[in-house]
């Protein structure tokens, strides 16, 4: 039992996640497959694929036969954008803004703007007092009392002589 343990433990320690922190060693190469570029940043194939389509500066070439082909700038471009993302707690519209920012040299947006983080501190605020205000509304509504039932208005019913589909013969 002792050994199993031992194992288990082992698993969940010997496998993290790379931190954003870590010096990433990109290979003299050419091109990269999505298996090479997914092994080198620490991300699964469907991630880069996924990236591709909110990245528009992420557009690796592809093959005769369908393959990816990541040039390098494209694999750092890849763990910048992981950096943003997962190091920053950037949302990807906000990772997409900031990257634009880069390539036009706009230092002024750099460091992280509260505005592009996902949910963080700026927003919760905001969620907080908007709640708050309404709560204060309905309390406020739940003492007032009660308005005074409106007087009934007697229904409207057709004369008994009256038929309401007459007869058309």
């Amino acid at each position: 039992m002792q050994g199993f343990l031992h194992d288990v433990t082992m698993a969940t320690h010997s496998s993290p996640k790379r931190v954003a922190d870590d010096p990433v060693v990109i290979p003299d190469r050419l091109y990269f497959k999505i298996g090479d570029v997914a092994g080198i940043c620490g991300l699964e194939t469907y991630v880069l694929r996924f990236w591709e389509t909110q990245f528009p500066q992420l557009k690796p070439n592809k093959s005769g036969t369908g393959q990816r082909l990541y040039r390098r700038r494209e694999v750092e471009l890849v763990l910048e954008i992981k950096r943003l993302v997962h190091g920053e707690g950037y949302t990807l519209a906000g990772a997409r803004q900031a990257l634009d920012a880069m390539r036009r040299g706009d230092q002024s947006r750099l460091p992280l703007e509260e505005a592009e983080r996902g949910p963080q501190l700026k927003d919760a605020a905001s969620v907080l007092r908007n709640a708050r205000a309404e709560l204060r509304e309905i309390a406020g509504m739940l003492a007032a009392p009660e308005p005074q039932a409106a007087r009934s208005r007697p229904r409207l019913a057709p004369a008994p002589s009256e038929s309401l589909f007459p007869s058309t013969s």
